[in-house]
């Protein structure tokens, strides 16, 4: 049974996380990497979906005793966050979107925050299916 509102859940292990973090970076590159040897649709979107999987991962490795909730919730406004700012195109923005660590995406797609939604959803249903096979 999942705890209740009162009822902490345990903390998440982070020698778990940190596998699940390593899994999902390949995973993502691979999907870039492979492409042409995948489906169209997966070939297409699996980065995106896989990139937001990887925050949720992050942040519940950053905080382990969060809730399940919270840390999806998190996980999607920050990917949304990245994903609306690129409607906005100052000058000093673009300049950034142009190095490695700025390079989040350079136009707004509907498609990416479905991504996202089922990225974090994946990370949240395996989690608390986990989380009800510890308690």
């Amino acid at each position: 049974m999942l705890p209740h509102r009162h009822q902490a859940a345990p903390p998440r292990l982070r020698t778990t996380y940190g596998l699940l973090i390593c899994l999902t970076l390949l995973l993502g590159l691979a999907s870039r990497k492979f492409a042409v040897a995948l489906p169209t649709v997966v070939a297409a979107y699996a980065g995106d979906t896989l990139w937001a999987l990887l925050g949720f991962w992050l942040l519940g490795f950053c905080c382990p005793r969060c809730t399940s909730g919270r840390v999806a919730a998190g996980a999607l406004l920050f990917a949304f966050t990245i994903e609306v700012s690129q409607l906005y195109h100052a000058p000093w923005l673009e300049a950034l979107r142009h190095t490695i660590l700025g390079s989040l995406g350079h136009g707004f797609l509907w498609s990416d925050l479905l991504c996202y939604s089922v990225g974090v959803g994946s990370g949240l249903v395996a989690e608390l299916f986990w989380l009800r096979r510890r308690t």
